[in-house]
């Protein structure tokens, strides 16, 4: 459901739904309602904002207890990944030097295009802990750009060169598990572009853990099609370089 107008002042929710206005206050009670009940549970949730209350109930079909669950949980998952409030680019060096993920431009719809190069991610053996610190770090730093009233963002993955020494089942099923239950309802399109044959037992491991609203925002992009694909979506002057647009790549930790 997306909203024509959203106040984000002090992140209240106070704009009406154009054509909805009963449902947008059944939404409006339901964030009052959760968030007197997580805040009991958890007094530092008055540092939260209605919109990202809001979230959380939406991606639990504005299931009070559900959404208070997992809100509770994300909390409790962020404090023990970042004890400090935020991500140096010290705690995560090896992922960063693999040079994988960039940010440019927006989309038709403001939202903040992210673009990451499968071939370049190099899995490690052992511990996980880098790379979800580094998916961490990523969208807390694609939340931070994101425009006034815009909760969403648009991602470009791109396969091509993906090899089996790049499948890394373990890394995906970490960075979907940090994306759908620690920042619901903040990928709004995925597209995923030259993508190999052999991607495709990744795949099949990793897609019944994609949620069903998140499968629906997943769009696989013929070669043939891919710049008119994009272009559907993303403005030439906001498309990145790579794409025949006009926009040159930053890499994440240099936006």
């Amino acid at each position: 459901m997306e909203f024509s107008n959203i106040e984000e002042s002090n992140g209240i929710i106070t704009e009406e739904e154009e054509n909805g206005t009963e449902i947008n206050e059944i939404e409006q009670r339901k964030v009052r309602l959760m968030r007197a009940f997580v805040e009991r549970e958890d007094p530092s949730v008055k540092e939260v904002d209605d919109l990202m209350i809001r979230r959380f109930l939406r991606a639990r079909e504005l299931d009070i207890e559900k959404a208070s669950t997992l809100f509770l949980k994300y909390l409790s998952w962020r404090r023990s990944i970042i004890p400090n409030g935020f991500i140096s680019s010290s705690e995560i060096p090896n992922e960063l030097a693999q040079n994988k993920l960039f940010m440019q431009g927006i989309d038709k719809q403001n939202r903040p295009i992210v673009v990451v190069f499968g071939a370049r991610h190099k899995p490690y053996k052992g511990s996980l802990e880098e790379f979800k610190r580094f998916v961490a770090y990523t969208l807390d730093r694609i939340c931070a750009r994101m425009p006034a009233g815009q909760e969403k963002f648009v991602s470009i993955a791109d396969l091509e060169g993906w090899g089996y020494t790049n499948s890394d089942i373990r890394g995906y099923l970490a960075a979907l598990s940090i994306l759908q239950d620690c920042f619901p309802e903040r990928l709004g399109k995925l597209f995923i572009v030259h993508v190999p044959y052999i991607f495709m037992t990744a795949w099949k491991v990793v897609y019944p853990f994609i949620d069903s609203k998140t499968k629906k925002k997943i769009i696989f992009v013929e070669n043939k099609k891919l710049r008119s694909t994009l272009l559907g979506d993303i403005d030439e002057s906001q498309l990145p370089d790579v794409y025949g647009g006009k926009l040159s790549l930053v890499p994440i930790q240099d936006d």
